[in-house]
């Protein structure tokens, strides 16, 4: 290797990496210089000389860090063939750099330093300290030569300790010999890192003024223009340290930061005041006060109580605080509520144990400033502190705290102003909106923080007023008072619902709505925490009178006004004789309008009111039906005056009143009684439903479409809709059936039910029997709804949406605003309530269909609850169900049948008595099972075809966003079908939690990575009934394997670990084929494949794998054949594997081990994630191991040899 020969080929690089980072190039020059770099990195014999050449500080700062980028290659892919010399050639090379070779620290560019200190990692990781024991004392000499090399030195540090700890990119036995050695050193490398910081420090501040002369800092008129630099230049030595530092005080032992009584953590309180190193101590600090561990270890930080730390983070807060929003003074303050906040939950976990803390003697001051960070404009800042509070108020101790007991009243003071929703980041009207804008993007994003925000500062005040119950009721009502009285100020935006009026922005609502929340989280506690005779009744019964005298025309403050009457409710109990008030108020707002007989479509805000109105008399007479029942008659009159107009309420609102009729009359307690009183109130419904005309056009769809008036070709959205009056009578009878199969029901207790007349006797399982007073009238009308799911199925057959008129050609879509629920899209803020329910006929006729289709199944899912064995028992009920429910499923669409299977077939199933399973549950979902994988594995097929085709096909008539809604449609079905096979199949012992998580759970829902199945998932009998059916058992087997292998990560982590291996076992008894048994078992390899790259489900099908493997194993040795074909299988450690799995006599291995070693063999078909997928393999070697291995019965000891004598040592000094 000639001088020549380097210089030749590096004016060659020069010249590619000037084209390849040139804007100018053509893409095609780049691309060929790009490849010549590569292939010199690859192939080049002289990459070292080359490397070091373009290092030098003459060329220019792109060129260096090739050079450098072009060393690093060399250390990570070719260290294990270099030779020796060549070896330390490279190493002593790179140190001549750190030492000589880089410009001063603040002209260096940082990429530079970075690459630099990354070449020395990945040497430290290859070789420290076996064959390199002076690296330390190295790395030492160099930081003595100046600032420049202390930095880099950090940097090495620091680097270190994120790929060894925190990242963990080494091999195991590798990553413990470093992670070791450090720790042996740790002492040293502490004291490094302080006395750095320290001696920079003081030189910083010697030389911008000294500390007490603090002016001369925010003065910046320097005594010697010359010294800057310098002082510069010691500031980023500082910052360096505080970064590294902050890399390993999350791991070290909780010793060495408490080390010298806390030397460090005062350094770092004391530096809180310095405004260029600040955050970095702030951060350091954060790291340090969050750590976990034994509580004996975590006392000494109690240090930050005391006087020095205490003030040195005040002022600090102060200081920042006062200089405005800046954002650099916003991190900072950010960063010290985070320690304030860490500083509690440490006093919480400390105070009450075994370790002997006293409360601080600045308890008082700590509660002050953290006050302080509450009411800070910022609302992310408030609601920083929300979780601490809520530990304070919950403790044993300081519960009881005379200083925290002080604290209340101020914090329930400042939550009234934090409820308050303002600081949007495109408005101006607070000081928290420019804080707003730094921390969110959008006015939704705002929002969605806001109302979880609000929701955490409802329990928490829950919690404070547990502690002083009567302070907040108080404050309650003097706001309340106040709101009452002051005038309404509607703001600059105007409402569309009317003139005047509110919108959700007007200060006046915002008011109201912040103060309604107020006193609906802090009245509750008054009748939980006191004893009766200390409840303020008469004040209570004051402030419910004020609000119901309170009159208002805007649907936003009335829609408050009936939350502050439930609130205020429970008081009603003490003083019955105002429930008549009551109720005239709500009846009053059930038939709410801004302007009356107005002909325009209601807006939402209306129909919120009307529907709270609704939802508060339900509540009323679901809670209290004790206090109504005197009244019943009243109630009664009222709403059967409300019924007699068919115009003036929704058939939603009919229902609801009607469901708050059934409710009291559950109260009757006589089954004869109450039976007579729903013939009669169901008496209308029943003359509409069996007349001849709804028979006729209930059972034919053609006829059902014209009823309904979807055949309209010219409807005009907004002339009068003709088929309106029909279609609110379909929807009337189907709401009144839900809400009495619903609401009905026989005495809780069996005694109150036998006097009744309820109690019919006991099932053979001794399960008690009664008889619902609604049967008789819902069977009648049974006939009718079915007919009805039926015809509403058939409407999906293409020939009957042919016949849909062409304003309704979309009338069986979705509504627009589920579509944006299936996607996330965020909801316009100000549309929610200013807009009309619906904004066309179409959208009125989708959502009728919508809801007639919901409510269908409502009712059959509540039927087997309510009506227990008078339902199962109907004659050919499953036949019946099949004809109607699951007829036309191929033309219906992916999200009608979602609904159908959670409203109606789950709790269907959930609810049959075993004594049923065989006539009505085998038979129906037999046949359902084996029709849902079919058409789940049909859909999946598209899915990956689509993506393997997306590529080449982009000009497809179906727009991405819709492919991405049938794509997602697609999974939620998925994840519908397996959570109902679960639910069917495994008893609950071992998934209740995973089972009772939303189906529609985000995909990115935190998934555990070491997955064990509960052992004692089990079958249900429904399961083993069902598993004993062939077609059945074949259905839910194929579809738990087949689904490992959908793209949908949840669905396969829980079938996983709930459904399969219970499935599996059940069968393996009889005599499974062996093609099935390797089927199973690919089809776990194949999930493995798709899903490895995810740590939740690759633990969990790894175990599933092993579990399989080992079961069937010795009875199939075709699993050994499917073992064989994953790609790159050590076929001889397979063999061993198997030896020891087939000789019972062998003493079994620890079951983690033989897992291990099992998953080392699968490794082949684990899936990576995309950015692994084509990564070039980094190797690196396990050196001689720094301990002895010596046998169990010797005391283990560790060589003397710490320093690597004895090695060959590869690095002298």
């Amino acid at each position: 290797m000639s001088a020549e020969q380097v210089s030749g080929l590096c004016e060659q690089l020069v010249k590619a990496v000037t084209v390849i980072m040139d804007p100018a190039s053509t893409q095609r020059y780049r691309l060929e210089a790009l490849k010549f770099c590569e292939e010199f990195k690859e192939k080049c014999p002289i990459c070292v000389p080359c490397g070091l050449k373009l290092a030098e500080k003459t060329q220019t700062a792109i060129v260096r860090h090739f050079g450098l980028q072009i060393l690093e290659h060399v250390v990570k892919y070719r260290w294990n063939n270099m030779p020796r010399l060549e070896k330390v050639y490279l190493k002593n090379n790179v140190m001549g750099l750190i030492s000589s070779g880089t410009q001063s620290i603040l002209e260096e560019e940082s990429h530079i330093k970075d690459v630099l200190s990354r070449i020395v990692v990945e040497m430290i990781k290859r070789e420290w300290p076996q064959h390199w024991p002076d690296m330390l004392k190295e790395l030492d000499t160099l930081s003595k030569q100046g600032e420049t090399q202390t930095e880099l030195v950090m940097f090495i540090l620091l680097r270190l300790a994120e790929d060894v700890v925190t990242f963990q990119t080494l091999p195991t036995q590798r990553r413990r010999d470093i992670q070791q050695t450090l720790t042996q050193n740790m002492e040293k490398i502490f004291s490094f890192l302080l006395t750095a910081l320290q001696q920079n420090v003081n030189k910083y501040r010697l030389m911008v003024g000294a500390p007490q002369e603090q002016e001369v800092l925010t003065t910046p008129q320097k005594t010697d223009l010359a010294q800057e630099p310098k002082a510069q230049a010691n500031c980023r030595v500082g910052i360096a340290a505080l970064n590294t530092l902050a890399g390993y005080i999350d791991w070290v032992a909780l010793s060495h930061i408490t080390a010298d009584n806390c030397k460090l953590l005062e350094m770092l309180c004391l530096l809180l005041n310095e405004p260029e190193l600040q955050v970095g101590a702030a951060e350091c600090l954060l790291i340090a006060v969050s750590r976990k561990g034994k509580l004996e270890d975590r006392k000494p930080l109690m240090v930050l109580f005391g006087d020095v730390a205490m003030h040195c983070i005040l002022s600090a807060a102060q200081t920042a605080d006062g200089e405005g929003l800046v954002e650099k003074h916003y991190v900072f303050l950010k960063r010290l509520c985070q320690v304030l906040c860490a500083l509690g939950s440490q006093l919480c976990a400390l105070l009450g144990s075994d370790c002997n803390v006293e409360t601080p003697a600045n308890f008082g001051k700590y509660l002050e400033s953290f006050l302080a960070f509450t009411t800070h404009p910022s609302q992310f800042l408030r609601s920083s502190t929300q979780i601490t509070w809520g530990a304070l108020f919950r403790h044993e101790v300081l519960s009881r705290d005379p200083l925290l007991l002080a604290v209340v009243p101020k914090y329930l003071r400042a939550s009234m102003t934090n409820l308050v929703k303002v600081g949007f980041p495109s408005k101006a009207d607070s000081p928290s909106c420019e804080y707003s804008r730094f921390d969110f993007d959008s006015d939704e994003d705002f929002n969605a923080f806001f109302n979880s925000f609000r929701a955490q500062q409802g329990e928490v005040m829950r919690m404070a007023c547990r502690l002083d119950p009567l302070t907040g009721f108080q404050m309650a009502g003097e706001w309340l008072k106040y709101q009452l009285t002051a005038p309404l100020d509607t703001g600059p935006t105007n409402s569309k619902t009317g003139e005047g009026l509110c919108s959700i922005f007007s200060p006046s609502f915002v008011q109201w709505d912040a103060m309604t929340f107020f006193s609906e989280s802090v009245i509750s506690q008054v009748f939980r925490t006191m004893d009766k005779d200390e409840i303020p009744v008469n004040d209570g019964i004051d402030l419910l009178q004020l609000v119901l005298n309170f009159e208002t025309k805007d649907p936003l403050i009335l829609s408050c006004v009936l939350t502050n009457v439930s609130a205020l409710f429970p008081f009603v109990t003490y003083r019955p004789e105002y429930l008549p008030q009551v109720l005239s108020k709500l009846f009053a707002s059930v038939t709410f309008e801004v302007v009356e007989e107005s002909k325009a479509p209601r807006t939402r805000a209306v129909k919120n009111v009307r529907r709270h109105a609704c939802s508060s008399i339900i509540k009323m007479c679901r809670d209290y039906p004790q206090l109504v029942l005197p009244n019943f008659d009243m109630l009664y009159n009222h709403v059967k005056q409300l019924l007699s107009n068919e115009l003036l309420l929704t058939q939603m609102e009919k229902c609801a009143l009607m469901e708050a009729l059934v409710l009291i009359s559950n109260q009757f307690k006589d089954y004869e009684r109450q039976k007579a009183f729903l013939e009669e109130l169901m008496a209308p419904v029943a003359g509409l439903w069996l007349s001849p005309e709804m028979q006729r056009v209930l059972s034919d769809p053609e006829a059902f479409i014209s009823y309904v008036g979807a055949d309209n070709k010219n409807a005009d959205p907004v002339l009068e809709d003709p088929s309106g009056l029909n279609r609110s009578r379909i929807s009337f009878c189907v709401y009144t059936i839900l809400g009495v199969v619903k609401r009905a029901r026989w005495p809780a207790a069996t005694e109150e039910a036998k006097a009744g007349g309820f109690f019919l006797g006991y099932l053979p399982s001794g399960t008690p029997m009664y008889r619902n007073p609604c049967t008789e009238q819902v069977l009648k009308l049974f006939d009718n709804l079915l007919a009805l799911i039926r015809t509403h199925n058939n409407l999906y057959m293409p020939e009957m949406v042919a016949r849909l008129g062409d304003t309704f050609a979309k009338a069986l879509d979705m509504l627009e605003v589920e579509k944006n629920a299936i996607l996330g899209l965020p909801q316009p803020l100000l549309e929610l309530y200013d807009s009309p329910v619906y904004k066309t006929v179409l959208e009125r006729m989708q959502g009728f269909f919508c809801t007639l289709y919901d409510n269908c199944f409502h009712i059959l899912g509540n039927a087997g609850p309510s009506m227990q064995q008078d339902f199962y028992t109907v004659e050919g009920l499953a036949t019946q169900l099949l004809s109607s429910a699951f007829n036309n499923l191929n033309n219906i669409p992916d999200y009608r049948l979602r609904p159908m299977l959670r409203v109606f077939v789950k709790p269907l199933v959930l609810s049959c008595p075993a004594e049923y399973y065989e006539t009505l549950v085998c038979p129906m979902l037999g046949p359902l099972f084996t029709y849902l994988h079919m058409r789940l594995s049909q859909k999946w097929q598209v899915i990956n075809q689509r993506n393997m085709l997306c590529e080449d096909d982009a000009a497809d008539d179906n727009p991405e966003s819709q492919e991405m809604l049938e794509e997602q449609l697609v999974r939620l079905l998925t994840r519908e079908v397996m959570d109902l096979a679960t639910v069917c199949c495994v008893s609950k012992k071992g998934v209740e939690q995973n089972t009772t998580a939303a189906v529609d759970g985000d995909d990115d829902e935190a998934m555990a990575t070491e997955v064990t199945p509960p052992a004692n998932a089990e079958l249900t009998e429904l399961g083993k009934c069902l598993m004993k059916q062939e077609d059945v058992c074949t259905a839910v087997l194929i579809t738990a394997y087949t689904s490992l292998s959908w793209k949908d990560t949840l669905s396969c982590q829980r079938t996983t670990t709930q459904l399969c291996w219970p499935l599996l076992k059940q069968v393996l008894p009889g005599n499974l084929l062996p093609d099935a048994v390797s089927w199973f078992f690919t089809s776990v390899l194949k999930g493995l494949q798709v899903h490895g790259q995810h740590d939740g489900c690759m633990a969990a099908l790894v175990h599933l794998a092993f579990q399989i493997y080992e079961a069937l194993r010795p009875r199939y040795g075709e699993l050994k054949a499917v073992m064989e074909q994953i790609p790159d299988i050590q076929l001889e450690s397979l063999e061993q594997f198997d030896s020891k799995l087939l000789n019972p006599t062998l003493q079994k291995v620890a079951d983690k081990r033989r897992k291990d070693h099992f998953k080392r063999l699968i490794s082949g078909c684990i899936g990576k994630p995309i950015g692994e997928q084509f990564r070039k393999e980094v190797h690196i070697r396990n050196l001689p191991s720094l301990f002895k291995k010596v046998k169990p019965s010797l005391e283990t000891d560790v060589l003397e040899n710490e320093d690597g004598e004895g090695f060959n040592v590869l690095f002298e000094p």
